[in-house]
């Protein structure tokens, strides 16, 4: 049994755990927030406040199961709850982790979606470049293809992120963990055309630090940049439910096939762990099975 700790001051030291010490960011301890809320409404009823030992837990997930949450939002409580307890027992507030009894659910691996070089092009032609907002979004494309940036990191960037002569973009990606990508010319080109032309044109005059902006001179959000993508992927005629991570799973998968080997693939992604990235080898073996049935006569 737990050595008396309430699960409200558990969350809370956790909680201050993840913001200072891991530095996640707003997002993640928003959900991380969700995941012990649920878990600890539970609690009340069932355990009144205390920390759950191994029996409860299992019971709480038997509650999930009946809820009818989806594998992958079960994986992702137990994951929060977890680490709850792995840091009770670091804190020395437990003597024994007792999730390590709790099953964990079997995730499908799904193959994500990607763009073929023809899609790309579909899909930048039908981005009306005579406007500054379409010569921004040209050049935020060319930006996420040739750096494989998130949509978060994408819209943060500001204008001393950028070394145009080096061809060398600065991303803060999770965890508050710089990493140095290289563009291609092709991204350079544009962005430079944008920085020239169109973003002077938004702003009017008005002072912003951040590289993307909007007509009200103020950061494009990532919504923002995602709804302007769907628009201009349902104009070309691609796939429903195009975003800005499409690109990225793109930028990756043309990456490997290229040749490009997987360490310097997941430094570039800013993925922490290569299991991460290795779902982009599955994608390329997929597409080489595809093309194998559909161009060899005895397939």
């Amino acid at each position: 049994m737990p050595l008396g700790a309430t699960l409200s001051s558990a969350r809370a030291a956790f909680r201050d755990f993840c913001r200072i010490e891991k530095g996640l960011a707003a997002n993640s301890l928003a959900a991380y927030d969700r995941d012990l809320e649920r878990f600890q409404a539970f609690t009340d009823l069932n355990c009144a406040g205390c920390l759950p030992a191994a029996g409860e837990l299992l019971a709480y997930l038997d509650h999930l199961y009946a809820a009818g949450l989806s594998t992958r939002s079960i994986a992702r409580h137990l994951s929060t709850i977890r680490g709850l307890y792995a840091f009770q027992l670091r804190e020395g507030k437990i003597a024994e982790d007792p999730t390590r009894v709790l099953p964990t659910p079997m995730l499908p691996r799904p193959i994500p979606k990607l763009l073929s070089s023809a899609q790309l092009e579909k899909l930048a032609l039908a981005i009306d470049t005579s406007r500054p907002n379409g010569s921004r979004d040209r050049a935020m494309l060319a930006l996420v293809y040739a750096s494989g940036l998130r949509v978060s990191e994408l819209v943060n960037l500001e204008l001393s992120d950028l070394n145009l002569e080096m061809g060398l973009v600065q991303a803060m990606g999770k965890g508050s963990k710089q990493r140095l990508i290289p563009m291609g010319r092709e991204a350079v080109l544009l962005l430079e055309r944008y920085l020239a032309g169109a973003r002077p044109l938004l702003l009017k005059g008005r002072p912003c630090r951040f590289l993307f902006v909007t007509s009200r001179g103020g950061r494009l959000t990532r919504q923002a940049f995602w709804k302007s993508l769907a628009g201009y992927g349902k104009k070309a005629g691609i796939f429903h439910g195009l975003s800005p991570h499409t690109l990225r799973h793109t930028f990756a998968t043309h990456l490997l096939e290229g040749g490009a080997d997987l360490r310097s693939v997941q430094t570039m992604l800013g993925h922490t762990d290569i299991s991460t990235t290795q779902i982009y080898t599955h994608v390329v073996r997929s597409r080489l099975r595809s093309t194998l049935d559909d161009h060899h006569p005895r397939a």
